[in-house]
This record gives C-alpha cells, sequence and structure tokens, in this order.
C-alpha cells in the first residue's frame, strides 16, 4: 500500500538509462512516486556528444511509474534564460500537486538549479542526491576551499541527503551536513536485469568469441566507455602493449609456459564505445600493442551483458569519473575489476587483491602491473569474480529502497514533532 502521506516529485533533466529501472522499482514496490522529466530528448533518438553519433536506447525508460514531461527540447538561451524558464514551468507543477517530498540529482544543471529554488520557496523538503565527491572538485586550493564555502551554506537548506557512496558521504560530513541527515542510497544498477542476461550469454560465450575472432583460451581484456579524454583509453592500451613485451621491460608478467598453474598466452583488449578519440586510438594500438586491440564501436544496453560475461578482466582506466556504474554492471558478471583511483565506485565495490584492483590514474606501469597479476593465474580471476558477485549483490536496488524509506521516515517524524 502506498503512503499517500508522503508522495515525491522525483526531478530529473531527462529520461537516464540508469534511473528508469530504479524508478520503476520503487513504484512497484510502493513508493509513492512520480517523476517530472525537464525534457524527454534521450527517450528518443538523440545525439551524444561522448559517443559522437546518435543513440536509441533498447530499454524503456518511460515505462512503469507515472510521469511527466515539460519540454520536447530544452530550451535555449543563457543560463539565467533557462533557469526562469523552468522556474515558471515547475511553479505550476507544484501549485498543481504539492508533494510531501521533493527528490532531485544533482544542483549544476539550470534545471535542478530551478527545482532547488522552488522545493524552498514552496516550503517543501528537498531530498538531494548525487555522485560527487571532494575528488571532483577541480582546480587549487582557492577554489576548492571556495567550494566548500559555497556549498556547506547551501547543503543547510536540504532536508535529507542520499548518499551513493562512501566518498559520497565524506564530502557531505566534510561540508558539514550531520550524519542523521545523511541516508544510503547506493549508486545501483539493475543488478536482476545483467544477471539474467549474463547467464543467458554464458552458454554461447564460445560462438560470440569465434564471431570476434579471439582464439579460445585467450584472456579478454574489457574497456566499456565513451572514448574521450577523461576516460583515458589511451593508458590502457599502452598497459596492454607492455604486457605482451614484458620482457624488454625486465618483467616476465606474460610468457608462453605454465605459470601459476595457467597457460598464458596473448591478451585481447575489446574496446567498447565510441568517440572523438576513436581514430587517434586505433593509431595508437597499431604503434604498441599490433594485432591485441579490437575496437567494437558503440553497443547498447541490452547488448552490453554478453560482453561481460565473455571477459576475463574489466578495466575503467578514467582520470576522471565521480562513479562509473559501467562497474557495477560487470560486476554482476562474476568478473573481476580493475579501476584507477579516480573512479568514485572503487571505494565501494574494488577491494584490492579480493576482486580486483586500483592503480594510480595515467600510470602505464602501475597498471600494466596489476592487470599482469591478475591475468597469469586462472584461478584468482574466478575467485575475484565471485567476490565481485558477492560484493553487487548487497548493492542493489533493495537498499535503495531501504535507505530512501529511511529518508522519508525521519522527515515524516520532523513533520510531526
Amino acid at each position: 500500500m502506498r503512503n499517500r502521506n508522503m508522495q515525491i516529485t522525483y526531478f530529473l533533466t531527462h529520461p537516464i538509462q540508469y534511473q528508469s529501472p530504479l524508478i520503476r522499482h520503487l513504484y512497484a514496490n510502493g513508493v509513492d512516486i512520480e517523476v517530472c522529466y525537464a525534457s524527454d530528448a534521450n527517450s528518443r533518438s538523440f545525439y551524444d556528444a561522448g559517443f559522437g553519433k546518435k543513440i536509441v536506447w533498447d530499454i524503456p525508460l518511460l515505462e512503469g511509474y507515472p510521469h511527466r514531461i515539460l519540454n520536447r527540447d530544452e530550451p535555449l538561451g543563457r543560463r539565467a534564460q533557462q533557469v526562469a524558464h523552468y522556474t515558471r514551468q515547475l511553479d505550476k507543477v507544484i501549485q498543481g500537486k504539492k508533494p510531501g517530498a521533493i527528490w532531485v540529482h544533482g544542483w549544476a544543471h539550470p534545471f535542478n538549479a530551478a527545482v532547488w529554488s522552488v522545493a524552498l520557496r514552496h516550503q517543501i523538503p528537498l531530498m538531494l542526491r548525487g555522485e560527487t565527491f571532494i575528488g571532483c572538485v577541480r582546480g587549487g586550493r582557492l577554489k576548492k576551499l571556495a567550494h566548500m564555502l559555497v556549498f556547506t551554506r547551501r547543503f543547510r537548506k536540504v532536508a535529507a541527503f542520499l548518499a551513493v557512496g562512501t566518498l559520497n558521504r565524506q564530502m557531505y560530513r566534510a561540508y558539514g551536513v550531520p550524519s542523521g541527515k545523511i541516508f544510503d542510497v547506493p549508486y545501483a544498477v539493475d543488478n536482476f536485469f545483467f544477471q539474467r542476461r549474463c547467464l543467458e550469454a554464458a552458454p554461447h560465450r564460445e560462438q560470440f568469441r569465434a564471431a570476434l575472432g579471439i582464439e579460445s583460451g585467450r584472456p579478454v581484456i574489457l574497456f566499456c566507455a565513451k572514448l574521450i579524454a577523461v576516460k583515458d583509453p589511451a593508458t590502457l592500451i599502452r598497459a596492454v602493449g607492455r604486457l605482451v613485451n614484458a620482457r624488454q621491460h625486465g618483467n616476465h608478467v606474460l610468457t608462453n609456459a605454465a605459470t601459476a598453474g595457467s597457460a598464458i598466452l596473448k591478451p585481447v583488449l575489446l574496446m567498447v564505445g565510441d568517440g572523438a578519440l576513436k581514430p587517434e586510438l586505433e593509431a595508437l594500438a597499431d604503434e604498441v600493442a599490433p594485432g591485441l586491440v579490437k575496437f567494437l564501436g558503440f553497443r547498447n544496453q541490452t547488448e552490453l551483458p554478453a560482453l561481460y560475461d565473455l571477459c576475463d578482466l574489466f578495466v575503467l582506466p578514467s582520470i576522471f569519473e565521480p562513479w562509473g556504474l559501467v562497474v557495477n554492471e560487470v560486476m554482476n558478471a562474476g568478473k573481476p575489476v580493475i579501476v584507477s583511483d579516480k573512479v568514485g565506485s572503487g571505494s565501494d565495490l574494488v577491494r584490492p587483491g579480493v576482486n580486483g584492483d586500483v592503480f594510480r590514474a595515467g600510470d602505464v606501469d602501475d597498471l600494466y602491473a596489476k592487470m599482469g597479476r591478475w591475468l597469469q593465474n586462472d584461478a584468482m580471476r574466478v575467485d575475484g569474480g565471485l567476490e565481485s558477485l558477492k560484493i553487487i549483490q548487497n548493492w542493489g536496488f533493495v537498499q535503495d529502497h531501504l535507505g530512501l524509506r529511511a529518508a522519508l521516515n525521519a522527515l515524516r517524524e520532523r513533520v510531526l514533532n
């Protein structure tokens, strides 16, 4: 039964492939939630600047929960004009149906700025969720201090913080938020969807491998992200090249003999994604890792589980990554993961030496060494994958639901008192 005393309106800039499954889960499990989108552009064919192409998501984004859409496309004009446009729309939304609480994701977008303003003016409790952590604040000491001062004041106006992970929670605490106002609503994906799809793909793994032209038994390293600078795919390509030329560097990480009970073959790196750097990365691969890198282009949501199932090791080498939900996805396939120390999810999901490793962002030598120890031991990869699956089982929509309920209960108690 839905609690009509605490109806939530969740304000989002646009339909998001990671958010819609969570919203459906919450609504199906009794949360009285409606979503208000600034626009619905991403639910249709749209141009993604990062991928550098038009895409259409192949999973439903607007089904299974109540929602309204304010604009077909984002309004044009300066930021102040956009905020004013959204504010007028949101005032009408609130006047038509005043919710018990407003949930907003982030604060940077003009739509989110308008949501903050309207919530405070109408005296509706504001719940904030976002993936930012202190390491995301760029600039020197003065800029970081200014950011802290500004948001310490702004955060005082927020009724509840829905922390997506440890680093996110630490930022709120560092900015003066009392622990009693922070609730754990972890950044999660639809674990059931990815686990089911990976299981369905497993019986066809060898056929898929053959279709991609990968020899049986050859270790597969997977990269899945936009081919843009902040994802730093070049460091990964260089590290793979170094793996197979280990003898030139005085380190026999990979050989042609059996080591640690495993016959080591040259790995293949699958680059899944598209973007402006693709021609440059193809040239780099030809230079430092000839014949070892396959560029597979953009793959949609329903295509990814088969790739997660196929790989032996997943690597996300980003130099800036507030979270990295792709890490959650591949862990549902039971695979070890290596991330840079700039990937926010690493603090919660990656346990070095247990289900993967963390390397220094941009450091080819460190990544080379970390990959080498996982690739040279089949048993270690199997055990690490099982650990990944155990960890992600407790990092999903069930935990999100519990955390959100705790936040709503706390808000209700404050109103009653």
